[in-house]
């Protein structure tokens, strides 16, 4: 059976935990994001200690640094889909092009447009 730890860190610790958990052959399972009903961002690291899964959170912070340097592809889709789902910045991460969202689909940044179906058939000549 697998088991899950949260452990509470800064954005300062983001890139020291993640050369560290590298260093010592772990996996990086998952980067993960949302806002908390307060409006936080709320990010995850998740590496794997074997049997169980180390996830590392970091709460309140809208920019974080980039651990793609560390953990390559492992590290950046799930970075530029934070970035382009929540809005979250990570500071040294590529996102010039978007990842899956179209821009006619985003007012600013992070932030999901929701159009009513005939407003879309109108605006598209369907109508």
């Amino acid at each position: 059976m697998q088991t899950n730890t949260k452990i509470s860190i800064t954005k300062d610790e983001i890139v020291s935990v993640a050369q560290k958990m590298r260093d010592e052959g772990r996996l990086l399972v998952m980067i993960h994001g949302h806002l908390n009903k307060a409006g936080q961002h709320v990010i995850c690291y998740d590496y794997s200690l074997g049997t169980e899964v180390a996830s590392y959170e970091v709460v309140g912070e809208s920019t974080l640094p980039t651990i793609s340097h560390i953990y390559a592809t492992a590290a950046e889709w799930p970075e530029r889909e934070i970035n382009e789902l929540i809005g979250t910045v990570f500071e040294g991460l590529d996102t010039s092009d978007r990842l899956f969202l179209p821009d006619s689909m985003l007012d600013g940044k992070g932030q999901i447009l929701v159009t009513p179906i005939n407003v879309l058939k109108e605006k598209n000549g369907l109508l």
